[in-house]
């Protein structure tokens, strides 16, 4: 009878256990076994010679049994060991004898318990639905790895089916025939089975196709234990793992492009999502010249005859082939074969080696454009707003392994999402180049020379979408050589900042030229700011604020008046090398009302380098922290001391490192002073006879100076400008003759802050006309305040003069 296994779950029925009767023609029985007996409540040898029809008294049981029936498979009701009637499994099969198979027929009776019948019927109905079942494969394998026999047909993964007696070395590439069958044999041998492990199957009637598979196994044991062979399930995961992967890669593509405005950035970005989701081996992304300037991308039709260049690839830390064209190399023209022309229409292209090689028509072109060793190519145009930008390429060096159309969707589905990007980035990159051209309208040239000091200005704008802001930094030269050093910062980034910019820089113009005091100057600013900010919407009125420095160097003297509003004191790089930094007290930034500006004199040697600076430089890693200050003040003097130009110093500082966060504007200054003996000085009484007095001394200096051409209208100039000093002054008059390279600069200076101006005499007026002539006799004239007073000065040109 059927017992169930070691674990009491499934029966195991062996011969043994069938009660099994051997009835002749007679009706009696001629055979019994052991079981018999036992099923029956009878010894075997007691059954011998008894009618059947005793031993099944219930007539449906007679009629199954009965001499010449038909063979018959069911339930019947028996006589127990105990004498109750009860179900049993019962077969009958017809037995022939004789040597030509037509002699006296007897009977073979099988039977078992009701309950051993019912789950030997449950177990061949469960083996009958999984064969039956087309959901997933199984298979029966001996020890020694050959089918035995399966479900699996060619419809069910549409691969051809194994035969009985086959391994799977006959039907799938060596490889991955081999990790299959090893698993197989360590199911075997350990009797641990394999639930869903994943393994690859490439058939050898198919080439270039592949399936993912997740394979079970099991080990079969015979009724004593001993291995018998490996139950194989098999599923085909291709598509579900196709799907799985496709979503890691858009998910990858969501999260790693489109992060950033630069477009070698988001181009490389596509390349390494696409290689990262192993769409092939070789990724490269090629785009238009004029994008990468911020230029609209040329139409579709002809694009790729305009100049395409590659600017990114993946991966990058693996060979690159090295005839292939590099990253920043341009395309060859290309020739008009039908697949490029589809390509330009924006559809995708996706080829084998051979036929690539076709289309691109000429050995130059392919060396540069198809890798060697590939054997596959997927081309998707990036197209934005009906206009192509550019393309990516996609490689498979494995022979085999053609592109399927999922591929194509795939990485048409991350073109299209990066494409956006690259698209966003070529109008960044045009506003951004538009406001860069805005910067350098309304910033000074970078050098300056005059006889005051060399000047040297940089600019860097700020790294990435931080953009531009409204740093500058600006050189004004002012009567009687002087020259005023500027250094600012709007607060803010964008157009904004830098309009906000350009009108203060042109509002500090027009304060120079009024000669104020860099306190003064400041004030005006200040003001200006507040104007500003109460003109800007209410969201945004906050932000409209600045930092500035303003400085006056006069040469004649070595005095630097320097005023700032919140911005970092300058430091000064003294000729032996030393620095110091000057000790100004920082008023409140421009725009917060404050009237608390004071300006610091200062006296700097000829040779010093005066440095002014934006806090953006701090913004270096190596500038930062505590620290940054001391490492600044350091490296400019030994740039400075070393004799590098100033124009190079600031490169040198920003060498190496990356653009910051805020923009840097820095501007170096290295003083001169005017030589003694080119500075003349007389003071006069406020009274008639120190006209006269004045001529002779003008007269004798430029003599003196070989400049006796210019004495006549130097003593026209003097005799006008001190008789009007004593006429509307008192105290004593200042009279100054400074001799620059190309001019000659005359200074009359009285205890009045009276306002001279030009007026037109009328022919009968007996004065009015001494501005008016000095105004004709001169090239430039002016007057500044100071403290106590004012000083009117001239300037004439030194054409043809000598020493």
């Amino acid at each position: 009878m059927a017992e169930p296994d070691d674990r009491g779950r499934y029966p195991t029925i062996h011969a043994a256990q069938l009660a099994a009767l051997i009835v002749g023609d007679s009706g009696r029985v001629t055979g019994a076994s052991a079981e018999a007996g036992h099923l029956l409540g009878e010894v075997d040898s007691d059954l011998l010679g008894r009618p059947l029809s005793e031993l099944f008294p219930d007539p449906e049981a007679r009629a199954a049994v009965a001499p010449g029936g038909p063979a018959f498979d069911g339930y019947v009701r028996m006589a127990g060991s105990t004498g109750e009637m009860r179900h049993r499994r019962v077969w009958v099969v017809p037995l022939r004898s004789g040597p030509t198979g037509h002699g006296t027929t007897d009977r073979l009776v099988l039977a078992m318990p009701e309950e051993s019948g019912a789950q030997w019927e449950r177990a061949t109905a469960f083996l009958r639905a999984i064969f039956v079942q087309e959901y997933f494969g199984v298979s029966i394998h001996d020890t020694d790895m050959a089918l035995v026999a399966t479900n699996i047909t060619t419809e069910m993964f549409g691969a051809p089916a194994a035969g009985p007696g086959e391994r799977f070395h006959d039907v799938m590439r060596s490889e991955d025939a081999s990790a299959i069958e090893a698993m197989m044999r360590r199911v075997l041998e350990t009797g641990e089975a394999t639930i869903s492990e994943s393994f690859r199957m490439r058939p050898l009637a198919m080439p270039g196709r592949q399936w993912l598979l997740s394979l079970s196994a099991f080990r079969m044991v015979d009724h004593r234990g001993a291995p018998f062979g490996v139950i194989l399930v098999s599923q085909d995961q291709t598509e579900r793992d196709r799907i799985r992967r496709h979503r890691a890669v858009l998910h990858l593509a969501a999260d790693r492009i489109g992060m950033s405005l630069d477009m070698a950035e988001t181009a490389q970005s596509l390349a390494d999502v696409v290689y990262s989701g192993g769409l092939g081996d070789l990724v490269t992304v090629d785009v238009s010249q004029s994008i990468l300037s911020g230029d609209e991308p040329p139409t579709a039709v002809g694009a790729l005859q305009t100049s395409m260049v590659r600017v990114a690839r993946a991966p990058l830390h693996i060979g690159y082939p090295p005839d292939l064209l590099p990253v920043g190399g341009r395309y060859p023209r290309l020739p008009d074969s039908p697949e490029l022309r589809q390509l330009q229409r924006g559809q995708p292209i996706r080829l084998e080696r051979d036929r690539m090689a076709v289309a691109l028509e000429g050995e130059e072109v392919a060396r540069l454009l198809l890798p060697s060793g590939a054997q596959a190519v997927l081309a998707v145009p990036l197209f934005a707003r009906g206009l192509m930008q550019g393309s990516v390429t996609v490689w498979r060096y494995e022979e085999g392994t053609p592109f399927e159309e999922s591929d194509v969707d795939l990485v048409s589905e991350i073109a299209s999402r990066a494409v956006l990007a690259m698209d966003n980035a070529r109008r960044y990159t045009r506003e951004r180049q538009a406001a860069l051209s805005l910067q350098e309208l309304l910033l000074p040239q970078a050098s300056t020379d005059s006889s005051a000091a060399t000047t040297a200005g940089l600019y860097q704008p700020a790294a990435g979408h931080y953009g531009i802001g409204g740093d500058w930094y600006d050189v004004i030269p002012l009567p009687s050589t002087r020259v005023a050093f500027v250094i600012g910062d709007v607060f803010g980034h964008g157009l904004s900042a830098t309009a906000t910019m350009g009108r203060l820089r042109t509002a500090i113009h027009t304060y120079a030229t009024l000669e104020l005091d860099p306190t003064e100057v400041l004030g005006h600013l200040d003001d200006l700011v507040q104007q500003l900010a109460a003109e800007t919407t209410a969201d945004r009125r906050d932000t409209v604020a600045a930092m500035c420095l303003y400085a006056v160097y006069d040469p004649t003297s070595g005095q630097c008046g320097i005023a700032t509003a919140g911005h970092h004191p300058p430091l000064v790089i003294n000729p032996d090398g030393s620095t110091e930094l000057v000790d100004v007290r920082p008023g409140a930034p421009l725009g917060l009302g404050s009237d608390l500006f004071e300006t610091t004199s200062v006296t700097l040697a000829p040779g010093s380098v005066l440095a002014l600076y934006t806090d953006g430089i701090f913004g270096i890693q190596r500038f930062s922290g505590d620290a940054g200050l001391a490492r600044l003040r350091r490296e400019l003097a030994e740039q400075i001391q070393a004799g590098v130009p100033l124009h190079t110093i600031g490169d040198a500082l920003l060498h190496g490192e990356a653009a910051t966060r805020d923009d840097i504007a820095l501007l170096l200054a290295r003083t001169r002073r005017v030589a003694p003996d080119h500075i003349a000085v007389w003071d006069f009484p406020a009274e008639t006879a120190a006209v006269a007095r004045a001529r002779d001394a003008v007269d004798r200096q430029l003599s003196a100076w070989d400049l006796d051409e210019l004495a006549f209208t130097t003593e026209l100039l003097v005799s006008e400008l001190v008789t009007n000093a004593i006429l509307h002054a008192s105290g004593r008059i200042r009279l100054r003759l400074i001799r620059d390279d190309d001019l000659l600069i005359c200074e009359v200076g009285d205890c009045s802050n009276t306002q001279p101006r030009v007026r037109k005499a009328r022919d009968m007026d007996e004065g009015g006309r001494g501005l008016f002539i000095v105004s004709q006799c001169t090239a430039k004239w002016g007057c500044r305040y100071g403290r106590r007073g004012k000083t009117i000065w001239t300037e004439q040109r030194l054409t043809g003069a000598s020493g």
